[in-house]
């Protein structure tokens, strides 16, 4: 394929992700997306949602900045030595510090291994004070636990990693915790499953904040089939829990 046919290509691909004028919210929607991260947060928890935000931003114009305590490379490895020996993770480079986070419309919390540390009490106390000011908050995994710490969900509906489910919600008796949810809504605040679960949130937060059109658009670019239905929970199922709420 030549140069000039490879651009064709790349530039009929790009118009395949515009909407049409039917497809497009008629009011303002959230620009500007930030990310908390902590040492030995879950790296699909982060990246699985801001891919399909990375998708979006081909359609409207989004901002993205991440958060941390420091501006040092957050890691994904768990501060904890692996009991098999293994030295695996990656980094990301924050662009904010909890103390000086810049306008934001949502807030996106990973869980992760790290996210039960007491060291990530600075992200915890972010969360509380930043959450007052946010238009969404969305929580993937066991990062609905650092909301949940904060006070942020209480006498909220929400749910969270299934596997770990005893241990994270004893954390706050105050939420109204649901098992059987691949993701949950109440009022601004969305908060999925298990890993896997923050992408079927996203896309379900995309649809109803941008628009079906854009959901669907995104679900092609990347390739995913959506799970449209929030009840859809086998993992609850695996691991025995409880159909009604706490």
């Amino acid at each position: 394929m030549s140069a000039s046919d490879l651009k064709k290509q790349i530039e009929l691909a790009f118009e395949k992700t515009q909407l049409s004028a039917d497809g497009r919210p008629k009011g303002p929607v959230p620009v500007n997306f930030g990310l908390v991260v902590f040492p030995g947060f879950a790296s699909l928890d982060a990246f699985g949602p801001i891919d399909a935000l990375t998708a979006l931003s081909l359609m409207f114009p989004l901002k993205l900045f991440i958060i941390a305590q420091t501006l040092d490379p957050v890691s994904t490895k768990f501060q904890q030595q692996s009991s098999v020996g293994s030295d695996f993770g990656s980094s990301i480079n924050p662009t904010h510090t909890f103390g000086s986070p810049p306008p934001l419309d949502v807030l996106l919390v990973p869980g992760g291994m790290g996210a039960a540390d007491p060291s990530i009490q600075s992200a915890i106390d972010f969360v509380a004070k930043i959450y007052p000011s946010l238009k969404y908050l969305i929580t993937v995994c066991n990062g609905a636990g650092i909301a949940a710490r904060g006070g942020v969900l209480d006498g909220k509906r929400a749910t969270t990693n299934k596997m770990m489910w005893w241990p994270e919600t004893a954390q706050r008796e105050q939420v109204k915790w649901v098992a059987h949810a691949r993701w949950v809504i109440d009022g601004n605040i969305w908060s999925s499953s298990g890993v896997s679960a923050g992408l079927d949130a996203i896309f379900a937060f995309i649809a109803a904040v941008y628009g079906e059109e854009a959901a669907e658009k995104v679900s092609v670019i990347l390739e995913y089939e959506r799970h449209k239905d929030s009840n859809w929970d086998p993992y609850a199922v695996i691991h025995g829990l409880p159909t009604s709420e706490a």
